[in-house]
């Protein structure tokens, strides 16, 4: 019972109407993505009440955070693509050396992470401020998230081995509790409830790192019995070249447009700081926000790649051409949502981090000048992925150099000549505009690749 329940499953990405299809792997994603959000979101809260200084340190730290995320998610992005693809053509034993070789790279992405943590956190802080408390609650929330990022590699490897079989909805609950865990030890830790230290931004950290603990074994759990179509052998522990030269030929551009974003971020952190301290707070306020309407746009990818991946596999043009398509239109609809807020309820959003008048007269035209940018970031990021999905992950990198290596940090450091913080935000729509042409032309390309090899015979 359990393996035709397994098989329906699998077979239901290459039968399924597109747009019920995505729906039915997206939501589920889309919830755990939002309940990420809340508790990203959660922390920033948390720890403004604390002081301002706290809430500019989270920013701080937020672009080595993102990359530390960024390595995970993609190198989930190439065992996803290659566990679908290898399902697809039923080829379970190639899919559980896949899932074996996810694991042994999800240690090493620790281990790098924590070297960093070790090594490397004080020369990244001192290097965007020389404002002493900032810094050692910086310090203090760096260390341990690097360090203790074991639990966050696995749990996104078996997120993503849930996900490759269809198994979204145990993904999800996944997140979730490691969400939830989060959001309910954080004021323990930061404030000192229940006679425990209070801790400040290093009590962020360790509800973080707890949170992903809990997932992780919830995660495995589900996965040894629910997943049963891909096998997890202790045997395939182990890092065969040819995996994972194939996990990051797809993923590594993803990991490298993390990369560019977080050192996007780290500029953007330096050019506010040029002008107050509370400009940076106002930055990572607004990244904690938008992660509300970002984040479901992430989830539908998270069901769109493992749809394109397998019906690639299977040699179904069409179904890859109407996923692109309800792909694009539910990432626009969340994110005219998302424009909307940011239009008309910037004090809303700012207030939930204890804004000062100065954080709020920084804040309002910030949140309602970068929001412009939303509706086209939607189609970029869905063109994105569905490039990822199609072997040409190299795409979203180009496009991802252009809109912030060549666009925004340049546009941001010439309009900050001004003198003028309110001026530095437009970066934001000038440099997705740029990103739109890019994306548009990339994707073009890709599916006219698609159609050469999916022409020849089989």
């Amino acid at each position: 019972m359990a393996q035709t329940q397994n098989r329906l499953d699998s077979s239901r990405m290459g039968e399924m109407p597109e747009g019920k299809l995505l729906l039915t792997l997206a939501v589920p994603m889309m919830l755990s993505m939002l309940v990420q959000a809340l508790y990203n979101i959660v922390d920033s809260v948390y720890v403004s009440r604390v002081s301002e200084d706290c809430l500019s340190a989270l920013s701080l730290a937020f672009p080595a955070q993102n990359i530390m995320i960024g390595l995970g998610t993609g190198t989930g992005v190439g065992v996803s693509t290659l566990v679908s693809r290898a399902l697809g053509r039923r080829d379970r034993e190639q899919a559980g050396r896949v899932a074996g070789a996810a694991v042994a790279m999800g240690i090493c992405c620790w281990v790098l992470m924590a070297l960093f943590g070790i090594f490397g956190a004080d020369w990244f802080i001192r290097s965007q401020t020389d404002i002493e408390s900032i810094r050692q609650y910086t310090d203090s929330y760096l260390r341990i998230v690097t360090i203790g990022s074991f639990f966050v590699y696995q749990e996104i490897c078996v997120e993503r081995l849930l996900q490759s079989t269809g198994q979204t909805r145990l993904s999800m609950w996944t997140q979730m509790l490691g969400a939830v865990t989060n959001i309910v030890l954080d004021p323990f830790f930061i404030y000192g409830w229940c006679g425990l230290p209070a801790m400040g931004t290093a009590g962020a950290a360790i509800a973080t790192v707890i949170g992903q603990a809990a997932g992780t074994a919830l995660g495995y759990f589900f996965h040894f019995r629910k997943n049963k179509e891909l096998p997890l052998r202790l045997r395939d522990v182990r890092l065969p070249w040819s995996i994972v030269r194939d996990v990051y030929r797809i993923g590594f551009p993803s990991i490298l447009m993390v990369a560019i974003g977080s050192l996007t971020n780290y500029l953007m952190n330096i050019i506010l700081i040029g002008f107050t301290s509370t400009a940076v707070a106002v930055y990572g306020a607004y990244f904690k926000i938008q992660s509300f309407f970002f984040m479901p746009v992430f989830g539908l990818n998270n069901g769109i790649i493992p749809v394109i991946g397998y019906n690639y596999g299977a040699r179904k043009k069409a179904r890859i051409y109407r996923t692109i398509k309800f792909g694009v239109l539910f990432a626009s609809c969340s994110m005219l949502l998302g424009l909307l807020c940011f239009q008309v309820f910037p004090e809303l959003l700012l207030g939930i981090f204890s804004p000062s008048e100065a954080m709020l007269a920084i804040g309002v035209p910030a949140l309602r000048r970068i929001s412009l940018s939303f509706l086209l970031a939607g189609f970029c990021i869905v063109a994105g992925s569905a490039c990822q999905a199609l072997d040409k992950s190299l795409y979203s990198f180009f496009v991802s150099v252009l809109r912030q290596v060549v666009a925004l940090i340049p546009t941001a450091w010439l309009l900050s000549l001004t003198g003028n913080v309110d001026n530095v935000w437009w970066c934001f729509p000038i440099a997705e505009l740029m990103s739109l042409a890019a994306s548009a032309f990339f994707l073009r390309r890709t599916l006219r690749d698609m159609e050469k090899k999916l022409n020849e015979p089989a």
